[in-house]
């Protein structure tokens, strides 16, 4: 296999996960809370970035410069956007999750233009973050007479869209200082530092506890994608990364109907067709 069809081949898989995840979350909740499922996901996928560390040599050092990016998408990238997302996860539909937390390129590109100041958007940028925020747009409102009557969603997906620009400011420090460093080792200090704050308010609180499978099985899933993830973009381009990950919602829609029941509606099934416009002018160069 070369090196483009692993990379390719890695994001897929990651998308797998992204779509399990959710569904992992809600069938968690039957008997625990998104507060315990967040904290027992995090200490999981720590021992997986770990144990992949360990696989692979490498090595747990870091540079005073990476220092702080680290501990930025620890508290921002994890504690505070995954708290979010798996609270607002209670609250709505899977396929809304997954396809709200993938326009994470859309906020890339903005922020990056709006206040990095280092990328220039052309007309063809424009045209796809049209397209995506349509598509959320459609899928959030559920029908045509919801965005008749101006009904934008819930608290929920709000809160998820918050997450997703959380992660965006996440990703963009990855790429300004982490972009050398080990998949694994990344992803163990980002939910290391979680983990941390977790641990600490768990223990003066209600306990650490650990419910059920499904919050184990949630965090081993995170954590692979996670490691999957930053292996394929450093095997593809980040526009390739972005139009593969769109496969997300694909995978939710099919998994949450079959393990919750959860339907989509021919509005929001057209809504999810606007991700293909999107990310091709996102990813294609004006000539």
């Amino acid at each position: 296999m070369n090196r483009k069809h692993a990379g390719v081949l890695a994001v897929i898989c990651a998308s797998v996960m992204w779509a399990i995840e959710p569904v992992l979350a809600k069938l968690s909740y039957q008997n625990s809370d998104f507060l315990h499922t967040s904290a027992v996901r995090a200490f999981v996928v720590t021992l997986v970035a770990l144990s992949y560390m360990a696989i692979k040599g490498a090595s747990p050092a870091v540079g005073r410069k990476q220092l702080p990016a680290l501990v930025y998408i620890g508290i921002v990238g994890t504690l505070f956007a995954d708290l979010l997302y798996f609270f607002a996860m209670a609250e709505i539909p899977v396929v809304n999750v997954v396809l709200i937390g993938h326009m994470q390129p859309v906020f890339i590109i903005l922020i990056g233009f709006l206040i990095l100041r280092e990328e220039k958007l052309a007309r063809i940028d424009y045209a796809g973050i049209a397209f995506m925020m349509l598509s959320a747009l459609m899928v959030s409102t559920g029908t045509i007479g919801n965005l008749q009557s101006m009904k934008f969603g819930t608290l929920g997906d709000v809160l998820v869209l918050v997450s997703t620009i959380s992660w965006a400011t996440a990703a963009i420090a990855v790429r300004k200082y982490l972009t050398g460093m080990n998949a694994g080792v990344i992803a163990f200090y980002r939910f290391l530092i979680a983990s941390t704050a977790f641990a600490v308010y768990l223990t003066a609180t209600s306990g650490i506890v650990i419910a059920n499978v499904y919050q184990i099985a949630v965090g081993i899933v995170v954590g692979v994608g996670t490691i999957l993830y930053y292996e394929g973009l450093k095997r593809i381009k980040a526009a390739q990364v972005s139009a593969l990950e769109l496969s997300a919602p694909f995978f939710a829609a099919v998994i949450a109907f079959a393990v919750l029941g959860e339907m989509l509606t021919p509005f929001q099934i057209a809504g999810i067709a606007m991700l293909f416009p999107g990310i091709y002018y996102l990813s294609k160069k004006e000539g």
